[in-house]
């Protein structure tokens, strides 16, 4: 959150200092999910907190912080960036050209397939720190949640009422600039669309109190009623009136609110009679500071801010009326084979919503030299087909994770762990010979597979992904190496301008990567008329 001017430091005080004589409630807050949230998922809050410790790391290895202009707050942008991809959001970055600070990053936004396109429910957070610390709570606290509950919407895949954008904003700490950028850039018709802004802006102030942005506006009432099943008794958020990103909205005409927990100003008698706390003490101590790590967060408040974001979405955006679905499954789970053979596994589907349904049944993640058949390829929910993974001699040895994909009306996938031996290979080197075709001028990336075993400890820091990419205009393609654990590294950003192809050896740092698992190359074509293929690449670890 941005710092306010000293009229509105002096305005909030006045109103803190009145505040002061209210007395207490008697109820004291309780936990749980509430019956009425009961239709929505519960958030782990402790892969938020996994989201913060990555947030924490990156600022660590980048100078401290993860301010809009720096590569702390590109390599945010990409963390967030590639856990959307892999989850089946339509990405964007969206570059800043006029009003933000000069070199700052893009703001990301993504939007969850289905729903009503003339209804959109936007939920957003600032990325950027300032650059005195990393972050965490300001707003790490926000930006982490928002991605884990666009997590749980892919996970869940609900049947959609209205659309759902999330976004990720630039350059708010110097003056919501991102926002207002995204906001400027909006046609009428396209804000029209837009029904409501919801911001996450500091959630897990270690002695917050319990915020919303326009408390007691139609926007705002399913965050409130989330909060009042808790008894949190929220209060408006007056510290944080138009010093935040939903402000670039609301001056737009665009209804908005928000959770927030708090930042410098002091915790009221009453205030803390009835949230407990400290009273007299800021709501962040760190607000700003270096101290803003993920040792500054409060595990009570971003728990009750994250299931209430969702509770919000689902209220907002999700039907009521659950579409047909179904269920897949893979027995067993592993098997292993030796190369030059075959293997085979159950694959069981089963009607879970409204009636039995055709799928279509494929693989994807198979070793190279490996090919995957299904028998009979399609069946009606309810039915199973047979998985039959065949190897060659030359299929290398190691295990890898097969994805197995049934398409109906929805996608569902299931995992089969498949272990190769006494083939070629194994150790810290793989090649994926597979092609795979790169789709023109697309919002989404494909990506292409390698899975390392039996590469002790972590990647090399002059590890090398050798890159084969058949294209028209390599000027058009988006490059990126993701490692096992979703982090992404830039290989090519649109570079080369009207040169055919990209038939490169990059060489990477990554010292920080353990070495086994699934590592990804992706690939995404960012203009029109143009297309190709990967055709081959190879990485090395060691």
């Amino acid at each position: 959150m941005r710092r306010r001017s000293l009229l509105s430091t002096a305005l909030t005080t006045l109103v803190v200092a009145a505040a002061m004589v209210v007395p207490a409630a008697s109820a004291a807050p309780v936990t749980g999910q509430p019956v009425a949230a009961l239709a929505a998922p519960d958030i782990n809050v402790n892969n938020v907190k996994a989201h913060l410790a990555e947030l924490n790391n990156i600022a660590t290895q980048n100078g401290g912080n993860r301010r809009a202009t720096t590569n702390g707050y590109k390599k945010s942008v990409d963390y967030v960036k590639g856990k959307l991809l892999a989850a089946g959001y339509s990405v964007t970055e969206q570059a800043c050209t006029s009003g933000c600070s000069s070199g700052a990053g893009p703001n990301l936004i993504a939007e969850w397939p289905g729903g009503d396109a003339n209804n959109v429910f936007m939920f957003g957070a600032h990325l950027d720190s300032v650059s005195a610390g990393p972050g965490i709570n300001d707003n790490g606290s926000g930006s982490a949640s928002l991605l884990e509950v666009a997590l749980k919407l892919s996970e869940v895949n609900p049947a959609m009422q209205n659309k759902v954008r999330f976004a990720w904003w630039t350059d708010e700490e110097s003056g919501l600039l991102g926002s207002r950028f995204y906001v400027s850039q909006l046609s009428s018709t396209e804000r029209a669309k837009i029904k409501t802004y919801h911001n996450f802006d500091m959630i897990g102030s270690k002695n917050g109190g319990y915020f919303i942005n326009n408390i007691t506006s139609t926007q705002s009432r399913h965050m409130k009623a989330y909060w009042d099943s808790l008894n949190l008794q929220p209060e408006e958020n007056v510290e944080g009136r138009n010093r935040s990103d939903d402000a670039s909205f609301t001056n737009a005409g665009i209804p908005a609110s928000g959770y927030a927990m708090g930042a410098s100003a002091r915790k009221t008698a009453a205030q803390a009679a009835k949230w407990g706390g400290t009273s007299g003490a800021a709501y962040d101590s760190c607000y700003h500071s270096s101290c803003d790590t993920t040792a500054n967060i409060s595990d009570t408040h971003l728990n009750s801010a994250v299931d209430g974001i969702a509770y919000t979405l689902w209220a907002s955006a999700v039907t009521s009326t659950p579409g047909p679905d179904f269920s897949v499954g893979v027995s067993p789970t592993s098997g292993s084979v030796a190369a030059g053979s075959s293997v085979t596994a159950s694959v069981s589907t089963q009607t879970t919503n409204g009636s039995a349904q055709s799928v279509q049944l494929s693989a994807s993640g198979l070793p190279s030299g490996a090919t995957a058949s299904f028998n009979p390829s399609s069946v009606t929910t309810g039915n199973s087909s047979t998985l039959t993974i065949s190897t060659t001699t030359s299929t290398p040895s190691g295990t890898y994770p097969v994805t197995v994909t049934a398409t109906g009306s929805v996608t569902h996938t299931a995992t089969y762990n498949l272990t190769v031996t006494g083939g070629p290979g194994g150790g810290c080197t793989g090649t994926n010979p597979t092609d795979v075709a790169i789709p023109d001028n697309s919002p989404t990336a494909v990506t292409s597979s390698i899975v390392i075993s039996g590469c002790a400890g972590n990647a090399s820091a002059t590890s090398k992904a050798e890159v084969h990419i058949k294209h028209t205009y390599r000027g058009d393609l988006v490059v990126s190496l993701l490692a096992p654990d979703g982090s992404s590294y830039s290989l090519s950003n649109r570079s080369g301008g009207s040169a055919d192809n990209i038939d490169q050896t990059f060489t990477v740092n990554l010292s920080t990567e353990v070495a086994n698992g699934t590592w990804k190359l992706s690939v995404r074509d960012a203009a029109a008329v143009d297309v190709g293929t990967i055709d081959t690449w190879t990485l090395t670890l060691n």
